[in-house]
């Protein structure tokens, strides 16, 4: 009988030192913990990602919602695990830090929302739209108003905009669409996260801004389209390149992104000349060190943000995107994405093989 024991003590110690390790294994697992800062424009998709991450993988991600720019800040200064931003880093920028790898999660618009009493569709042009934000057009009876919009009653209104007041990537997107199609916004004001705006209001986020058209009659503003639909403001719908009238939807969003893309994904994809593209499409990044040592991170928390960033680029999680009004990104770009994740190492060795 004693000779038998032994084993089966044994084998008891075997097993429980086993599922204790298991245990322990699963609680480090369980007790990893992300965090990112950034963008306002993608968090309504955020939002049900990490939700969903936390479903599938047990692993929290912290997000604060503080805009492209506090993102940017917060990513030099090594206190987050990623940035987000609607704005892709400039050669300049990219100097001033690490390596970045650039990684697009979605596509989404920026959209002119507006309120004015008793007019539910607008149609609005470049020229049209540069000349609200120049202060050219104060009016929303102007002769170049109406002469997209023959059969809507325009009042006889000031024209009030609004704008962001923090450092935006939506900020971004829309002045760089301005620089493309007016030289006097190119010459006088730029594109970039800030912008010094000549009129208007100003407020903080995209919630923000949607929060100043909602409650100021004459208003017009940009936001991320996700704010226009979740809060049923009206926006308007924008003459492209081919001089079609397009609303933002996830199939004109998408057709803004049918050129070349490069490698590295960092462009703009505002004033498409793709037939039937939404003119103020963009990609909103997700930006990472290519080298994941810094700041005392652990080679786990290194691995555990790629296992996220990989998450978000299924097929499943793409498809999820359009239940929250954002177009999924091309199957083209996501290999570009996957190619340049091989890149990111931890101590100077490849991650993802």
């Amino acid at each position: 009988m004693k000779k038998n024991l032994l084993p089966i003590f044994m084998l008891g110690i075997a097993l429980i030192a086993s599922s204790c390790g298991n245990k322990e294994n699963q609680a480090k697992e369980l007790s990893d913990e992300l965090s990112g800062a950034g963008a306002t424009f993608p968090l309504p998709f955020y939002n049900v990602v990490f939700e969903k991450y936390l479903e599938e993988k047990g692993i929290l991600t912290a997000y604060g919602a503080i805009g492209s720019g506090g993102g940017l800040r917060n990513l030099k200064d090594g206190v987050v695990d990623f940035a987000a931003s609607d704005a892709f880093l400039t050669d300049e920028e990219q100097k001033n830090m690490k390596e970045v790898i650039h990684v697009p999660t979605c596509m989404g618009a920026v959209v002119l929302a507006y309120n004015i009493k008793g007019v539910e569709n607008l149609n609005l042009s470049s020229e049209v739209i540069a000349g609200i934000y120049l202060g050219n057009i104060k009016k929303w009876n102007d002769e170049k108003i109406k002469e997209l919009n023959p059969q809507t009653p325009l009042p006889d209104m000031e024209i009030i905009p609004a704008y962001r007041s923090d450092g935006s990537g939506t900020t971004f997107v829309f002045t760089d669409y301005l620089t493309k199609v007016s030289k006097e916004w190119e010459n006088k004001y730029g594109r970039g996260k800030s912008v010094n705006f000549p009129i208007g209001l100003a407020a903080k986020g995209n919630t923000g801004v949607a929060g100043v058209i909602s409650q100021t009659e004459n208003s017009i503003g940009y936001i991320g389209s996700e704010y226009a639909f979740a809060q049923k403001i009206p926006y308007a719908g924008i003459k492209n390149l081919q001089g079609q009238v397009v609303l933002p939807s996830t199939e004109s969003i998408s057709k803004a992104a049918s050129g070349e893309i490069p490698q590295d994904t960092r462009c703009s994809i505002t004033n498409s000349d793709a037939k039937g593209a939404y003119p103020i499409s963009c990609f909103t990044w997700m930006l990472i060190y290519k080298e994941q040592n810094y700041s005392k991170r652990s080679k786990t928390q290194a691995e555990t943000t790629l296992d996220l960033i990989q998450f978000i680029l299924s097929d499943k999680i793409q498809n999820l995107a359009k239940e929250v009004h954002y177009a999924p990104l091309p199957e083209k770009v996501r290999e570009q994405c996957q190619a340049n994740l091989k890149q990111v190492t931890f101590d100077g060795i490849q991650l993802i093989k």
